[in-house]
Parts: C-alpha cells; structure tokens; sequence
C-alpha cells in the first residue's frame, strides 16, 4: 500500500506554472509534503480537504492513513470508506486496496465476490499486486470458479512485471501441469527470476530441480549451492535439503556434524522430516553422541505432525524403554495411529504389544488413538 508521491507531484508541479491548479490540488501536495515530513495528523487534514472536493489521490491518501492509523486512531471502515470513493473514480491502487479488505474482512463483511470484483478493475490497470491476488483467487476458487488456466493468466501478467509471489506460482503451475501443460523449464526459468530476486522458496526449489536435473542437467553442486543460499536465509526445507547433501556426501564432503547443524535449525522451526533426521542422529549416534532422549524428542515433535516414520520409531521406543519409561499403553497408541495407512510393520507392532497388556490397557489405547489429532 503506497502513498501518492512523486508522480502526482510532478504533474501538479506542471499544473501549478500554467496556473491551472486547483485548491483541492494544492491541498493534497500541501498533504504529501507533511506526509513526507512524518507529521501524519497534519497530513490527514490536508488530505481531507482534498479528499472532500473530490481528489482520488487525497482519497486514497487518505484512506491508507486511516487503515494504517496515521495521524488518526486506526479505522477499518473508514478507510474503506476513502478507498471506495477513489476506486469509483477508477484509482487502481485504491480498487487494489478496496478489494484487500473484502478479502480480508476488514471494515467490511468478507466476501470474496467483491474481492474480486475490484481485484479485476484494478489487474486490468496494470496493478502487479492485483493481478497476483486475482491469480490466487482464481487458484483458490474464492468469489469465483476455481478456474487454473486464469489463475496462471494473471499469475503470469504479475510475473512478467517481476513480482516474486506470482513468479513462484507461475513456476509452480508448470511444475504441475495446472492450467498449462507441465513445462519442466519453464518452470526453471520462472523459479530462476525469483530466486535471482534473492526469494529463499525459490531458491530452494530450483535447488531441487537441479538436484533431480528436471528442466536442467542434473547438477548437484548448483543444487548445493542454491539450498545454501535458501538456508542462509531460513528457508526450512532449504536448511533440510543441505543437511541431507551433507549427510549423503552429494556434491560436499560427508559430514554429519554439519548435516546435524542444518537439521537442527530445520527442525527448530518445526519442519517435520528435520526433526525425524535429527531424532535418527541422536538415535544413531551419527554427528552427535548418541542420545536415546533426544531421540525420543524429536521423533516425537515429527510424530505428532503425522510423519508415520517417527510415529512408528515413537512406538518402539516407548515398547522398548529407551529415552522413555517402558509404557505399553503409549506404543500401542502410536503404533495404531499409523496403522490406518495399511503399513504392515505399525500393525504386526501393535499386535505384539496386545499380548503384553490388559483389556483395561488396551481399551485405554484405543480411545487414545481415536482422540489423537495431528498439531499443525
């Protein structure tokens, strides 16, 4: 969200040594210059009394103002109310705006039609921001059929004018074969234009294609070096990925210590294969020294994800004892939430704990499992 600055005040500049420059004008320059000086609540006044005679720009001005809570208390409503009249009057930024609190529901009632009623007015303009949003509306099906051809229609006109989101989602959309027919170099190419804008998701996915040389020759040491870049940045998976290479000796010297330093600030932020790798680290004793209830821990964090793996490893840690009290009750449980996906080892485990427990233990198990939900 962007305030009206320089380009308005050069065409009023203009305006003003033929001395065709309205009031209403002025009052809006006089409002961008306070802006400019950070004095908002003089800014604000100035705005409005443009804004009143009719000025988009002091309209949408002043519209940001009140959603910013610049110079006035925070107000959803009215900056609605600012935008609407700058959006009727064809404003594309204030239509841009508008459509983002219908799709927020903010100051207004959610409703993703109006969404992207204004969406559009404002993608035909030219607004980048617009056309990406449009593209996720169209991805999502919210206010509109979910439609993927006019997703990467709008995905791509954002694209083309460099926006980062829509060049990720475009690449993405090749990647898949959604709305286009699967183009794995395509989908390089737009990956490469984001990742090249410094986006760590893009990065770290152009690290993957070159890991698997799809859309490109196979070449692992670019994908070692774009999971680097990804990872630097805190990318998850690009912190997983450059693990995994380290781990394997793919492209780097095979160092666990290193692999356990990339999974561990991957697990940190939660991603579940990361905590899975580092469980098994500790578990093995590989890059750490080995650690049966550190084991326990991350294995469990990944478990409770839904990561089947860890559930089943979960499970034969508590039958066994080891980093945690011997607890049939807990192997059971674990080893039935992971039976639903027909994996035979979970269920042939399961059925070796029953001989070691009671009805009574095997009851409390099963409500256990059926009360268990998986944590986002």
């Amino acid at each position: 969200m962007k305030t009206k600055k320089q380009t308005f005040l050069l065409a009023l500049t203009f305006l003003f040594l033929f001395g065709c420059q309205t009031s209403g004008g002025n009052d809006f320059l006089r409002g961008v210059d306070a802006d400019q000086r950070k004095d908002y609540k003089e800014a604000v006044r100035l705005y409005r009394l443009s804004a009143e005679q009719g000025n988009a720009d002091a309209q949408y001005n002043l519209g940001l103002m009140y959603s910013k809570g610049q110079g006035v208390p925070q107000d959803y409503k009215e900056a609605v109310k600012w935008y609407r009249l700058s959006a009727e009057q064809g404003d594309a930024e204030a239509q841009y705006n508008l459509a983002l609190k219908y799709d927020n529901g903010q100051g207004v009632p959610q409703d993703y039609k109006e969404a992207v009623k204004w969406y559009r007015l404002s993608a035909k303009q030219g607004d980048v921001e617009a056309q990406y949003n449009l593209g996720l509306m169209y991805s999502k099906g919210q206010g509109v059929p979910q439609d993927d051809k006019e997703a990467v229609k709008w995905f791509r006109l954002s694209a083309e004018q460099g926006d980062v989101s829509a060049q990720i989602n475009l690449a993405s959309m090749y990647f898949e074969g959604q709305g286009v027919t699967q183009d794995y170099k395509e989908a390089v190419k737009w990956y490469r234009l984001a990742a090249e804008q410094g986006n760590a998701k893009a990065q770290h996915n152009l690290g993957v294609m070159y890991s698997k040389g799809q859309g490109v020759t196979q070449d692992y040491k670019e994908a070692v070096r774009l999971y680097r870049l990804s990872a630097k940045q805190g990318y998850a998976q690009g912190q997983y990925n450059l693990g995994l290479r380290y781990y394997d000796g793919l492209a780097v010297p095979q160092d666990y210590k290193e692999a356990v330093k990339w999974y561990r600030l991957s697990a940190k932020q939660g991603f579940a294969k990361a905590q899975y790798n580092l469980g098994l680290s500790y578990f093995i004793g590989q890059g750490v020294p080995q650690d049966y209830k550190e084991a326990v821990k991350w294995w469990k964090l990944a478990a409770e994800q839904g990561l089947e793996v860890a559930q089943y490893n979960i499970g034969g840690m508590y039958y066994n004892g080891q980093g945690v009290p011997q607890d049939y009750v807990s192997a059971h449980m674990w080893f039935n939430i992971c039976s639903p996906s027909k994996d035979e080892e979970c269920m042939d485990n399961r059925n070796i704990v029953e001989k070691e427990m009671t009805p009574q233990q095997i009851e409390k198990a099963q409500e256990m499992a059926r009360n268990w939900k998986p944590k986002k």
